[in-house]
């Protein structure tokens, strides 16, 4: 049974995410875990609510008692965890359409629990053996007020401890900002003016219909958000998914910043000799190049949290220094303060850098790559088989070298390409990487071709 991806449990709600099984996944968690506390939260998507009352029940009845956070960020969850000593329940489908939705567990410690825990709980799950206490041992609910501003001043308290939140406030920036209707909406506009930011706002208002943009602040969701860096003159643009553990930038001229280009930054003003960066097998060559020059060594994983932590955590046991890991999608690791994925926190270290320089010259020292991406469709599981068959046949024949950490990586000296089936959607994600455009897309477009032909 394969229950938790790359990422936690997303599907559409009402076909692969019902009640039901959400409900079998908190019992069979709230019994694994054993803890007297479950805090459990969520994102603004319309199933959230009535999706954590059944995780909510469901814990309680099988003995746990349940903080009930309301709606609040993914990192702001992990650290209410981590502050409190309890694991945690987030109804969340991240940056996923609004039909989406998701359960992501988070350890005691505000970390996600690794895999061989997740794997207690999918054998639980499978043998279905969660019934629930007698009446006399029944856990309690309470909800917990203010969560979000806790999460805001944890935030500030670390920056300042950092020596980084006086810098930012003597900036006097502007910050356009676009949480994109999801939970960031609460935490983030409070969060930058308290750094000292001048904060405009579109997509700010809490909605689960998404009506301003989809969840994902990928370039061709982010119109708005560059149209108001121009409009407000703006110094930047911040750009958050659904659950707000994201960030994405727009530049001074409203220009997008690719997630890879501000990887590659944050993970220069960081390294030293010696320190190792985690990120996974669609790295782009922006970071590779940063990493060689830091004299530093690139550790890679397959695509998704889940394999990042893991990783990062083996390396710091074994007394490895990882300053910063991550993936070019906005999501950023600074494990000497958290182990998880904070687009407020990410946006804030953005903002240091722009304290110096503004972001286009930033970006510029990025700009040397060009990434394309495609998603294949596929409508049961034969089709993906017959994707990832016609991938693997293209693989072996190419001349270049065969990367298979997770799907097929072929690199060919001057650029690069992969091929992997999402971990949390219907999809095969097709990625290339080139300096000139016209090769990037030719290589896209040569697999695209060999796969869709070979189905």
């Amino acid at each position: 049974m394969d229950v938790f991806g790359s990422s936690g449990v997303r599907g559409v709600v009402g076909e692969e995410l019902t009640p039901a099984f959400v409900g079998r996944i908190a019992a069979a968690a709230g019994r694994t875990l054993g803890a007297d506390t479950v805090a459990i939260a969520r994102d603004t998507r319309t199933t959230g609510r009535p999706l954590a009352d059944v995780t909510a029940g469901t814990l309680a009845s099988v003995g746990a008692n349940v903080d009930r956070l309301g709606v609040l960020p993914t990192p702001g969850v992990q650290a209410y965890a981590e502050r409190h000593g309890v694991p945690a329940v987030i109804i969340t489908a991240s940056h996923n359409p609004p039909v989406y939705n998701g359960v992501k567990l988070i350890g005691s410690d505000g970390v996600e629990l690794p895999k061989p825990t997740l794997e207690r709980i999918e054998s639980r799950l499978a043998d279905g053996s969660d019934g629930g206490v007698d009446y006399t041992s029944v856990g309690r609910s309470r909800s917990v007020a203010r969560a979000d501003e806790a999460y805001v001043r944890g935030l500030l308290k670390q920056l300042e401890t950092e020596g980084r939140r006086d810098r930012i406030n003597g900036a006097d920036l502007t910050v356009a900002l676009d949480p994109g209707h999801g939970a960031g909406c609460f935490s983030s506009p409070e969060f930058l003016r308290e750094l000292g930011c001048r904060v405009v706002t579109v997509n700010a208002q809490p909605d689960g219909h998404f009506p301003g943009r989809d969840p994902e602040p990928i370039a061709e969701n982010l119109a708005d958000l560059r149209r108001l860096v121009r409009a407000s003159d703006a110094d930047v643009g911040i750009a958050h998914d659904g659950d707000a553990d994201r960030a994405i930038f727009v530049d001074e001229e409203g220009r997008h910043i690719d997630g890879e280009a501000s990887f590659a930054a944050l993970a220069a003003a960081e390294l030293d000799e010696g320190d190792a960066v985690v990120s996974a097998v669609n790295v782009s060559q922006r970071l590779v190049d940063v990493v060689e020059a830091a004299g530093a060594e690139l550790e890679l994983t397959p695509i998704g949290s889940t394999y990042l932590i893991t990783r990062i955590r083996e390396l710091r046991s074994a007394g490895r220094s990882v300053p910063i890991a991550g993936e070019g999608n906005g999501g950023v690791f600074f494990p000497e303060f958290r182990i998880a994925r904070d687009g407020a926190y990410t946006a804030a270290r953005f903002l240091d850098l722009l304290v110096d320089r503004p972001a286009s010259e930033i970006a510029a020292g990025y700009d040397e790559y060009v990434t394309r991406r495609r998603n294949l469709e596929y409508d049961d599981p034969e089709e993906r088989e017959t994707m990832l068959s016609a991938a693997e046949s293209y693989a072996q024949w190419a001349d270049a070298e065969l990367t298979t950490i997770d799907g097929y990586r072929l690199d060919y000296g001057d650029g690069w390409v992969l091929v992997r089936p999402s971990g949390t959607e219907p999809l095969v994600r097709l990625y290339a990487e080139a300096r000139e455009d016209d090769r990037a897309e030719a290589l896209l477009e040569a697999i695209y071709e060999a796969i869709t032909n070979g189905t």
